[in-house]
């Protein structure tokens, strides 16, 4: 039984690479207090041991999965990219390309000193660095070396031996230093941090989360008084009388009539007013002076949310106050902002600036969420249809150019089918953040690409290297682990002390910045957790486009150093 289930792994490859991603999604989701082996990982080690039993993977499947999961990393980091190239992230920008050349140049360093070859120095870096991706790049960089097949064998396969053992200290160390050992290098207080830049940039903690004053809402009904002080005032005039709150007259009844109001409604003695805005405000301080009144069919408000990609160039840059103030965003109120690769949750302050790609959550009446959603963007409405046509066509164009071969002094320079696919993705991606009517891409779809593509590649990788993963082991050695946990730390001590020191960062996000030039999301959620704010997540997103990119193209590059 066991020798007719090898033998058919032998003739079906494709079943033990279903087999490796079973294996590896399973054991990888196992975490401890938010830490685990990951996906890519397990199903590595999967692979490994899958491929011992001697498994030919042949044919383009192993690039054509790396080369979809490089668009889907830049199409998602596009939007954050060019604009913490372009605009006034390129702090962060820099920080994170700084951040990565300490990671480059530890690796090289570290690989030289420890006398490893580059397959080994390759995944060393690809490990300690947790950068995945960097490997299919390095992948195409040793097969041009123009090494005969046996040494270049030898050099790949070694490279999922350096990357196994050095990634789980790359991921749990990194977490460990940036988000409990850098606080006490750098003497700061996260939590009391991210209290100060709350207050400091109007926000306002909110019972139960990390809210602020745009985000809970209720519609109440309130009777207008004789002599009342809304009384002979427009509804956007009285809506004026609590300046520093977002409270909105949507629906009067008036002689048994309801009618739908406007910004210059006149209210009259007698009427009943549905009002919306924060709880807090609507029992505390409008209850506590008006007659509140159960009217239902008052109250029964046609209510829509809205997720709206923001594109309009107009609104790029503005904070949340400056926009509470355009007409085409009286109404609605704000739940939620969503922003880059990750999906990272912006805190809702009064100075937070809305950016081009963010994916803004509004709520409010049909018609004004219809308004701000023309103000702000283009609905983003949940779909389960992709644009084929667009992804297989971005992805060809960019392999095509990524192809082209260019010397520069006898010297060929390329930047590689994978490469080409990188770029185009950030491109493309960048492209439909101003222009969302063409190249949908459901969040799914790119979750499936991104994660998919890589594990694909990853089990194709370990499958083939299985039969040399233990010779390899065994010859690298526990000073291996030693050199990951060094290459791991340096960088992001450095780190840690140019952000603060250098570029001079707020406390609050300092560590979030860190965490995004790493690409370390486990970091994140531990620094996020110490600070009890989302505010460090503020340091992350451009960051983390820009680390990313440049951690990915660094495979290529160390092959180059260290030959």
């Amino acid at each position: 039984m066991i020798e007719w289930f090898f033998q058919t792994l032998k003739q079906y490859p494709e079943i033990a690479i279903l087999l490796s991603l079973a294996l590896g999604y399973y054991f990888g989701s196992f975490t401890y207090k938010g830490l685990g082996l990951g996906a890519v990982t397990a199903t590595l080690i999967a692979a490994v041991i899958i491929g011992q039993i001697g498994i030919t993977i042949t044919g383009p499947l192993k690039p054509f999965f790396f080369l979809m999961f490089l668009f889907a990393i830049g199409y998602a980091v596009g939007p954050q990219f060019v604009r913490g190239i372009a605009q006034d992230g390129l702090p962060q920008a820099l920080f994170a390309a700084v951040v990565c050349v300490f990671c480059l140049i530890a690796a090289v360093v570290g690989a030289k000193i420890a006398g490893y070859d580059v397959g080994s120095a390759a995944g060393l870096y690809a490990g300690s660095q947790t950068i995945s991706a960097s490997m299919g790049l390095a992948t195409d960089a040793i097969n041009r070396l123009g090494l005969s097949a046996e040494d270049t064998k030898k050099l790949l396969d070694a490279m999922p031996v350096a990357y196994a053992v050095t990634y789980i200290f790359g991921t749990i160390g990194s977490a460990i230093v940036i988000a409990l050992l850098g606080p006490i290098l750098l003497g700061i207080d996260l939590e009391a941090a991210c209290k100060r830049y709350e207050e400091k940039h109007g926000g306002q903690k909110e019972l139960g989360g990390p809210g602020t004053a745009w985000h809970r809402f209720e519609l109440r009904a309130y009777r207008v008084q004789q002599g009342g002080r809304a009384v002979g005032k427009t509804t956007q005039e009285a809506e004026a009388m609590l300046p520093e709150e977002r409270v909105f007259i949507q629906r009067i009844r008036r002689g048994g009539k309801i009618f739908d109001a406007t910004g210059e409604t006149p209210i009259e003695a007698g009427d009943i007013v549905a009002v919306a805005g924060r709880r807090e405000v609507l029992v505390n301080l409008i209850g506590a002076a008006a007659e509140e009144v159960d009217d239902r069919e008052l109250l029964a408000v046609p209510v829509e949310g809205v997720d709206v990609y923001v594109t309009n160039k107009e609104v790029d840059g503005k904070t949340l106050a400056e926009l509470a103030k355009y007409p085409g965003a009286r109404g609605v109120f704000l739940r939620k902002i969503t922003r880059g690769a990750t999906a990272t949750d912006i805190p809702i302050l009064a100075e937070t600036q809305l950016q081009r790609g963010d994916i803004a959550t509004i709520v409010g009446r049909t018609p004004d969420v219809a308004a701000t959603t023309k103000l702000l963007g283009y609905p983003d409405r949940a779909t389960d249809v992709a644009d084929v046509a667009f992804i297989g066509a971005a992805i060809a164009l960019g392999a095509l150019v990524g192809a082209f071969v260019w010397k520069v002094g006898g010297v060929p320079l390329t930047l590689s089918t994978s490469g080409g696919a990188l770029i185009s993705g950030i491109f493309f991606g960048w492209l439909r953040s101003v222009r969302p009517t063409f190249g949908r891409i459901p969040s799914s779809t790119v979750w499936f690409m991104n994660s998919v593509g890589l594990n694909v590649f990853i089990a194709i990788v370990g499958i083939s290297s299985g039969p040399g993963f233990v010779a390899g082991l065994q010859k690298l050695g526990f000073g291996l682990f030693l050199w990951g946990v060094v290459i791991t730390t340096v960088p992001l001590i450095l780190a840690m002390y140019v952000g603060k020191y250098l570029f001079k960062f707020d406390d609050a996000i300092l560590l979030g910045c860190v965490s995004g030039a790493r690409t370390t999301t486990a970091s994140l959620g531990m620094v996020n957790d110490a600070a009890k704010s989302q505010i460090p997540g503020l340091g992350y997103t451009v960051t983390y486009a820009v680390g990313n990119t440049l951690l990915t193209v660094w495979g290529m590059v160390i092959v180059m150093l260290l030959t």
